[in-house]
C-alpha cells in the first residue's frame, strides 16, 4: 500500500503561516542538504495532494520555473518533477484546474485518499495548506511527517495540530540538520 507523506515548513512553536497566511518567515535560502532531502523525498512519490490556496500558489510558479533563466539547476530539476507529478486538488470553490497533470478531487478527502493508497504506484506527498493538513492529521491518514522546523517563533499563526482530540504518538525515524538552522524531523505514527 502506498504511503501518504507530509512535507511542511513549520515554526518552532508549531505554526505553518502567520494569522493572515503569510510565510515570509520561512528560510528559503536552502543549502545542499535541504535541496537533496526534498529531491530524494519527491523521488519516492508520484502523486501530490494539495489544497486550493497551495495549488494556486504553486500553479502560478512551477510551470515556468523549469525554463526560467534565473533558476539554478536544482530548482529547474525540481520544477520538472513538480510539473510531471499527478496533482489532486481539494477545493470547495474551484470548478477547474489548469496546471498540467492536475485534477480536482471529486470525493471527500478520506475516501479519495483511501482509493489512491490502494492504487499501484509510488507514495503520495502532501504539501499543504493548513486546513487540508489539519483534516488529514485528524483523520489519521498521514503515514510520515517530514517537518521542516524553521528557527523562528511566531507566537501566533495558522496551526495544524489544534484538531487533535487524543494524543498522537509519533516515532522519530530520522533527523536532518542544515546550515540554514532548519531541522527536518521525520516521524511515523506509532501503531
Amino acid at each position: 500500500m502506498r504511503k501518504v507523506k507530509l512535507q511542511i515548513q513549520i515554526s518552532l512553536d508549531g505554526f505553518v503561516a502567520t494569522q493572515t497566511g503569510e510565510q515570509y518567515w520561512m528560510s528559503w535560502n536552502w543549502d545542499d542538504i535541504l535541496n537533496q532531502y526534498v529531491a530524494d523525498l519527491a523521488d519516492t512519490t508520484d502523486t501530490m495532494l494539495i489544497g486550493r490556496v497551495t495549488y494556486e500558489g504553486m500553479a502560478n510558479y512551477w510551470p515556468d520555473a523549469a525554463t526560467n533563466p534565473d533558476a539554478d539547476k536544482d530548482e529547474a530539476a525540481f520544477a520538472k518533477k513538480m510539473n510531471a507529478i499527478t496533482k489532486v486538488v481539494f477545493s470547495h470553490t474551484l470548478d477547474h484546474v489548469t496546471w498540467c497533470n492536475s485534477r480536482l478531487a471529486t470525493e471527500n478527502a478520506a475516501d479519495e485518499i483511501a482509493k489512491l493508497k490502494q492504487q499501484s504506484g509510488k507514495d503520495i506527498i502532501v504539501y499543504g495548506g493548513a486546513t487540508m493538513v489539519s483534516s488529514l492529521i485528524k483523520s489519521g491518514i498521514i503515514d510520515e511527517y517530514h517537518l521542516f522546523v524553521n528557527p523562528v517563533v511566531l507566537g501566533t499563526g495558522m496551526p495544524i495540530w489544534h484538531v487533535i482530540q487524543e494524543q498522537l504518538k509519533l516515532k522519530l525515524i530520522k533527523m536532518t540538520t542544515s546550515s540554514t538552522g532548519i531541522v527536518i524531523l521525520c516521524y511515523q505514527p506509532e501503531k
